[in-house]
């Protein structure tokens, strides 16, 4: 019984990673009217929250790390853009499914969304602070970061640049697109939970 129900649930947490790693690979698609081009919005958190809130908190880790390894292999940022990736997706998973796990109610659940997307928000601005920002301007030379920001922020100079990017843009895109991941979870977790109901072993 026991090595079924491991089964079990090693099966959905393959079944959410296959569904995370197809919208990591879907076309992505920037919002070049408000925020830079390089700023593109992809999904594929939403079903690691889903599978964080449905599967325990590891089972939402594992779904995050499954995707992250198969997107290695194809990286063309050697591995730093996929580790920011993991680093928000981690945090913000973890905040959310540790929350709901230990209050499974609507409004639980609706606390744990909202401190995932505080969390989301937050790891994004230092992962592009510490992380990003260093390696693309290093990698492509900070005039052309520069320039792919100018068309939002036509005053960016060098000496504003960090705080115009972090605080008109990094903030701002990944408010947004936590929310919108929030709120699908949010519309469609019941429906879903049915499906995958008593495997969590987190």
């Amino acid at each position: 019984m026991k090595s079924k129900k491991i089964l079990a649930y090693i099966t959905k947490v393959a079944i959410f990673s296959a569904f995370s790693t197809m919208l990591y690979f879907f076309p992505k698609f920037p919002i070049a009217i408000i925020f830079p081009s390089f700023l593109e919005i992809q999904f594929s958190n939403l079903p690691a929250i889903l599978g964080g809130f449905t599967l325990g908190p590891l089972g939402g880790f594992l779904i995050v790390l499954i995707k992250t390894l198969i997107k290695l292999p194809l990286t063309s940022t050697a591995c730093v853009g996929e580790l920011g990736d993991f680093l928000i997706g981690i945090a913000s998973v973890l905040a959310s499914s540790l929350i709901y796990k230990h209050y499974k109610t609507k409004k639980g659940g609706i606390i744990g969304l909202v401190v995932g997307i505080i969390t989301w928000t937050v790891v994004a601005i230092f992962v592009n602070w510490l992380i990003l920002v260093p390696f693309y301007t290093k990698a492509f030379g900070f005039n052309a970061v520069l320039g792919m920001c100018q068309s939002i922020f036509p005053n960016m100079t060098e000496n504003n640049f960090i705080i115009l990017y972090l605080f008109g843009s990094v903030l701002p895109f990944n408010l947004l697109l936590s929310t919108i991941v929030s709120l699908v979870t949010f519309l469609v977790y019941k429906r879903i939970s049915v499906l995958f109901k008593k495997d969590s072993i987190s």
